[in-house]
């Protein structure tokens, strides 16, 4: 069923019994179009005659043949294991289902932007934070962070990002799935298991699984050309999507090739215009003033001019995905089959804006100030190959897969100001890699023990070797050139003076590049792991209306992750024909992932004490250094989780569909970073009497990730639809999707016994309340998609819920309300062949709240950082498609 749109009212219900009796709404015979919904076996049909008496085999597929809308009928395979065919309907734990119409008709651009908007579990924040996590978004899945969601391309596992998300509020410390490297063109649907699943499916199954199922469609050419922008702000968007099929010998081989090509510009700057003066009284001049009284002349025509291009939509990408999914049946009992995805992404994003009067803003280099550009150039592929089968009463999967992400960290329109004016203005800062290699044997088979259905026995084994490498840039991104702002006469090279503008003589620029950092051989790492695991199914109806399963999983890792357990128990009990309940208790975990365990990055900060230059240090340190050692650092551990699941399904007839799911996932040994330890206010001197008390000198503040807390989450999943078809009114399709998801801090580990005695703060309130509140816990989305013969309509209307942007400081927290965000899309077949849309997201051009309205804070960010639907305000797009 399509996710995210799923919630009608039962009183829809009696208007399609009374519309069923007056014309043909409902239109029940409909052929079932072989091509969407593959025919059950011989059990599954007679289930499922069981639980609709009289009605058809399988809910009738209501969509026009040629729409290819996922309806209850469609069959589903993920947290589903054996040869038994299960849909929609009748699946233990819940399953949604997106087709890709449903991924079309969003106007969006990259995978990760679609399912923000379509999934109500899923939210993402504009600016979760500084670094990379700026550019590449982070997101969260049930209230917790994309770690905890397992993605599967074919139902094998994807690789992660290597841009961890170590400055990030939001998510911190993430390195999740990126959806924006795989060409939603390769997509036929998207299965997401609302449901633990790490004894299944191992690592990070904690909140979900997704399954992407790429297109597998033998012949056909579809192609798109999207082009839209902002109602204000500009930032043009023009993507291109192609799909072809061919056909692979005589035995129903194929191979279906895709591409998508997308080009994404950067829009204006929601910021607000700069005050006059900054918070010290000293003018943000854009100009170099002439002197401390008198500003240049030209500065009073840009005194509008906006120095923070890196709020709102900051980032100009261009990128490329392709895909290619192939079979080749070698025997009537046995295929090979094959399937990829390779892609390039290059972002330039503005990400820091220093006015004349900056001491980073060299005026021998940046006379006018300057905006500085982030540069990421990032390859990622993932292939894999295998073959799959049956031999006597057995099915079996032979596979094995790589992927990798790689990733190109620069920068231009920048110096290194502690070089001097000789500064270069473009840099290497570094690498990032991420690798992964799964080899995987999946043997099942249904044995008659005399119940209501076979017992079904699925068991297997797994392989996985993972590898990070965060790699040294040149060293003008990091080191320090000794050089002190001369004392002249002119105002910005005078000694400081109170109050005064400029006054940077005789300072000291810090080391590095302004606003970014560069990765020293110091922080440089590389990190690999292998694991083994072992897993077992069974599952059975002891009689038809009650099913039964049960799965464990062991897993070893070669490192500090040990060994590892999990066990689920699932159940679903169809109590009268459209009415069941369902549940279940699984035990879970997630082994910290290698960026977690190795990432290290180092801040430099130079001042003037005297004749003296004086560093201060501050790092991201990785858990096994001696500096991390010294301030309680210890080996991470896996996270484990308890989750509990509850639910009812109401499906009186084939065209009508209400679930309810409530959930509960208990997280212990929670990885977070902990706040900066040695700042003034965290610790100050005593930190760096006692690194130095243990042979760090290198070292004044630092943080690194512990298993620091333990958390429990609670919410409930709300999903329906109903369909009505008529022959002379069309086909309509009104839809809800609720989803609603609190996080609570159980408990806060004690600080370790070497900070025991200092007045030291591991995780802080700013930390703490960004986890609770920092995204809505709520998000509704309404939805309704009409047809009538050319014309298609799909009208989404999403509430947000509120959520908090934390201080560090108590009373200084500011609430967003909740917003509606209206999503318009309308489709014309001007021929067989020939397709045009036009259509809007953020039709009202909704912004978020004002922080000036809500609190004393003016400025740049005058929005906030974290709205999930963006900053920039409405966007237009027009679409044209072709299809052979």
């Amino acid at each position: 069923m399509r996710l995210g749109l799923r919630l009608s009212v039962i009183g829809c219900t009696l208007l399609a019994s009374r519309a069923s009796a007056q014309e043909p709404w409902l239109d029940a015979g409909a052929p079932l179009d072989a091509a969407v919904v593959p025919a059950p076996d011989a059990y599954v049909a007679e289930d499922a005659a069981w639980l609709a008496e009289e009605e058809p085999v399988i809910a009738t597929a209501i969509t026009p043949a040629n729409e290819a809308e996922p309806e209850l009928g469609t069959v589903v395979v993920t947290g589903v294991r054996g040869a038994q065919v299960r849909t929609v309907a009748d699946t233990p734990s819940p399953v949604d289902v997106i087709g890709h119409q449903e991924v079309q008709a969003t106007g969006r651009t990259g995978l990760k932007e679609i399912l923000g908007a379509i999934v109500p579990a899923m939210s993402m924040p504009q600016l979760a934070g500084g670094g990379t996590s700026a550019s590449v978004k982070p997101y969260s899945y049930r209230g917790l962070s994309g770690d905890y969601l397992l993605v599967l391309v074919n139902g094998k596992r994807r690789h992660t990002t290597a841009l961890i998300n170590n400055l990030s509020r939001i998510s911190g410390g993430s390195t999740p799935v990126d959806f924006d490297l795989i060409p939603a063109s390769a997509i036929s649907r998207i299965e997401i298991l609302r449901d633990g699943a790490a004894a299944q499916y191992g690592s990070d199954a904690i909140s979900g699984v997704l399954n992407i199922i790429l297109d597998d469609s033998p012949e056909g050419l579809n192609a798109q050309l999207t082009s839209g922008r902002y109602y204000e702000k500009g930032g043009n968007m023009v993507q291109l999507q192609a799909s072809q099929g061919l056909k692979l010998g005589n035995k129903g081989g194929f191979a279906r090739l895709s591409l998508d090509l997308r080009f994404r510009d950067r829009a204006k700057s929601s910021a607000d215009p700069l005050p006059d003066t900054k918070p010290n009284g000293a003018p943000n001049y854009y100009y170099a003033p002439i002197d401390v009284n008198t500003p240049d002349p030209r500065e009073a025509g840009v005194q509008d001019k906006v120095f923070a291009g890196g709020y709102g939509r900051s980032n100009q990408d261009y990128v490329a995905t392709g895909a290619y999914n192939a079979e080749l049946p070698l025997t009537a009992h046995a295929k090979l089959y094959s399937f990829s995805t390779l892609s390039y992404r290059y972002i330039d994003d503005a990400r820091g804006a220093f006015p004349a009067n900056h001491l980073g803003a060299l005026p021998e280099k940046y006379p006018n100030g300057f905006q500085a550009y982030r540069r990421i150039s990032e390859w990622d592929g993932q292939a894999g190959v295998g073959a799959k089968g049956d031999f006597r009463d057995w099915t079996w999967d032979l596979s094995t897969g790589w992927g990798r992400d790689y990733v190109w960290l620069g920068a231009r329109n920048v110096l290194n100001p502690s070089l001097g004016p000789a500064s270069k203005s473009r840099f290497f800062m570094g690498k990032q890699v991420q690798d992964l290699v799964v080899n995987n044997l999946d043997l099942s088979k249904g044995f008659d023990i005399g119940l209501a259905d076979k017992l079904q026995l699925s068991f297997g084994f797994e392989h996985r070797y993972e590898k990070f490498q965060n790699r040294e840039g040149e060293a003008d991104s990091y080191r320090d050139g000794g050089y002190v702002v001369p004392i002249g006469a002119d105002p910005w090279h005078q000694a400081p003076l109170p109050m005064g503008v400029g006054g940077y003589g005789g300072l000291a620029p810090s080391p590095g590049l302004v606003s970014f950092t560069g990765t020293s051989p110091a922080d440089a790492r590389n990190k690999d792991r292998n694991n083994y695991a072992a897993y077992a199914e069974l599952s059975t109806r002891p009689w038809k209306p009650w099913y039964l399963g049960i799965a464990g999983r062991a897993e070893h890792y070669d490192d500090s992750a040990g060994n590892v357990a999990s066990g689920k128990f699932v159940t679903r009990y169809d109590i009268w024909k459209g009415i069941g309940i369902r549940g279940g208790v699984n035990t879970g975990f997630r082994a910290p992932s290698l960026a977690q365990s190795a990432f290290s990055t180092t801040q430099n900060t130079i001042t003037i004490i005297g004749a003296d230059r004086v560093s201060t240090t501050s790092k991201f340190l990785p858990v096994d250094s001696q500096a991390a050692r010294a301030l309680g650092a210890s080996d991470l551990k896996p996270e484990k989780s308890v989750s509990v699941t509850a639910g009812v399904t109401f499906e009186p007839s084939r065209i009508f569909r209400l679930t309810l799911d409530f959930y509960q996932t208990q997280i212990r040994d929670r990885i977070v970073k902990t706040d900066f330890i040695g700042t003034s206010n965290n610790g100050g001197a005593a930190v760096g009497q006692l690194l130095a008390s243990q042979g760090v000198t290198d070292v004044d503040s630092a943080q690194y990730f512990a298993n620091a807390i333990d958390t429990t989450t609670r919410g409930l999943d709300l999903v329906s639809e109903l369909t009505l078809r008529s022959a002379r009114a069309g086909t309509f399709r009104p839809s809800v999707a609720f989803n609603f998801a609190a996080t609570e801090i159980d408990k806060i580990a004690a600080n370790p016994s070497q900070l025991a005695n200092l007045n030291v703060v591991r995780f802080g309130r700013q930390g703490q309340i960004d986890i609770k509140r920092g995204a809505p816990r709520n998000k509704l989305i309404l939805a309704g998609n009409y047809q009538l013969g050319r014309v298609r309509a799909d009208l989404r209307v999403t509430r947000y819920g509120e959520y908090i942007e934390a201080s560090t400081t108590a009373g200084a927290d500011v609430t967003f309300s909740g917003k509606w965000i209206t999503d318009l899309d309308v489709a014309v077949n001007l021929t067989d062949s020939l397709s045009l849309a036009v259509g809007a997201y953020n039709l009202f051009d909704v912004y978020p709240d004002h922080k000036g309205a809500l609190s004393q804070t003016e400025g740049s960010g005058g929005y906030g950082a974290f709205s999930p639907f963006g900053l920039s305000g409405g966007f237009y797009y027009a679409r044209l498609g072709l299809t052979l």
